[in-house]
């Protein structure tokens, strides 16, 4: 079994890719679903909405469902593909006080977050090409195009430690980006026939 991380900032296709990727290819990938549009649902709120203290509480609660659904979802996955919509490090981004302090709240390290995915698959925001529709596709999105972008970045910069992450830049076509992730996966996981 390999585990792989599709991330990137707001509107990058995560989502799209990773649930069209596993519908398509069930004999090969298993998908774990992002928690934190999960939490965010449950709870009836999002991330702009909450005072710091309320959004380490939501992040620890993103993390910890994470966990659980990864563990859960590999117990039965065998030879598959994990594919993550998301992966723990993207929490780090979303942590009011940064990373090195969320690292220390949730008592991990980078290097243990890291160590827990075999590739990580950073996808550009859309926001890159000027196709950027905020919360329509997702009610849970409070970024602007800008900020899509720059939390995109972020998350470059924190899975960048990473021994194998591949760059998908942004494409005014949903369908390029997704080509270009089947074929990292394919690279790393090739099919048998």
């Amino acid at each position: 079994m390999k585990r792989i991380v599709v991330t990137g900032g707001p509107a990058a296709g995560k989502t799209c890719i990773t649930s069209k990727l596993a519908s398509d290819q069930p004999q090969r990938i298993v998908r774990v679903p992002e928690a934190a549009t999960q939490v965010y649902e449950l709870l009836r709120t999002r991330w702009d909405q909450l005072e710091p203290a309320g959004r380490r509480l939501v992040q620890r609660k993103i993390y910890d469902l994470q966990r659980q659904q990864e563990a859960e979802l590999a117990m039965n996955a065998g030879e598959k593909i994990l594919l993550h919509d998301r992966g723990t490090i993207d929490g780090a981004a979303y942590w009011p006080n940064g990373a090195d302090d969320y690292w220390s709240a949730l008592n991990t390290t980078m290097a243990d977050e890291i160590a827990r995915y075999d590739a990580v698959i950073w996808l550009e925001s859309a926001a890159a090409v000027g196709s950027y529709d905020g919360e329509q596709s997702n009610p849970h999105r409070h970024e602007d195009a800008q900020t899509a972008i720059v939390t995109g970045d972020l998350l470059r910069r924190l899975w960048g430690e990473h021994p194998r992450l591949y760059l998908v830049a942004a494409t005014p076509r949903l369908e390029d980006k997704l080509s270009r992730v089947e074929q990292i996966l394919d690279s790393l996981m090739p099919q048998h026939n």
